[in-house]
């Protein structure tokens, strides 16, 4: 195994040996890029429509910790059970648009027009990487990755010793302030989730050139999900604090 895949996605769903783990069990024919984005489309339209049905409808508005739960477990399973991703992908689609639907309604309700333009710039930011990855604008090199998983890293950390924080009744405050240095930060963090974007792609590309098992398409769409997820997440609360200094 080439030396370029010693590291390959800051995106814990897709890490450097998932797909060479996998290799000796294609046997109902090979990955492709093609199935991976068809599959990740079926797996953004289950979000769509469950987070457009959760907050049009307020008997959902009380799921959604356990929507959480249910998508982090469904999370754990697919890492930990790639041939059971074409029953998981799409559960954890369908519970994470829950999840989102009513956590863009509160944002929405605070901030009229909010979602719309994170949505946008979303879709956006996702349809300029990949054609800036595709021409080969941007180049998924050893450092590049390095450092683009060093910063995910660092920014995973500071969030688990916020939530921690956040049981003694404290907080770390650059991640919630909409200050100055809170901005900056928040704008840095949606970099650093549309970079592992890149990551992705590359990643996904690989595992189709190596002939990875054909499940291993959910599994990429997973992938990609996830980070998209993280994406919108971000640029909400960016526009979130810049909103509120209006």
């Amino acid at each position: 195994m080439s030396n370029h895949l010693a590291l390959r996605s800051g995106n814990p769903a897709l890490q450097s040996s998932t797909f060479r783990d996998h290799l000796s069990s294609a046997s109902e024919g090979a990955m492709t890029l093609s199935g991976t984005v068809n599959k990740t489309a079926i797996s953004l339209i289950l979000v769509t429509l469950s987070a457009g049905y959760s907050w049009t409808n307020p008997a959902m508005h009380g799921l959604v910790i356990p929507a959480a739960i249910v998508g982090f477990i469904l999370a754990l399973v697919t890492v930990f059970k790639p041939t059971m991703g074409h029953i998981t992908v799409p559960a954890y689609a369908v519970v994470q648009g829950v999840f989102l639907g009513v956590i863009s309604m509160v944002f929405n309700a605070q901030y009229p027009g909010i979602v719309v333009q994170a949505v946008f710039l979303t879709f956006g930011t996702l349809g300029a990487l990949l054609l800036a990855y595709m021409s080969g604008l941007i180049k998924a090199t050893e450092n590049f990755k390095l450092g683009v998983v060093a910063a995910t890293g660092g920014i995973a950390l500071l969030y688990v010793i916020n939530m921690v924080m956040s049981f003694f009744g404290s907080n770390i405050s650059v991640i919630s302030s909409n200050d100055t240095m809170g901005i900056i930060f928040s704008g840095v963090v949606v970099v650093i989730a549309a970079l592992n974007l890149v990551l992705d792609f590359d990643f996904i590309e690989e595992g189709a050139e190596m002939g990875a098992p054909k499940y291993m398409e959910w599994y990429g769409a997973f992938g990609l999900l996830v980070t998209l997820i993280w994406l919108y997440l971000e640029i909400l609360r960016l526009l979130a604090k810049l909103s509120s200094r209006r």
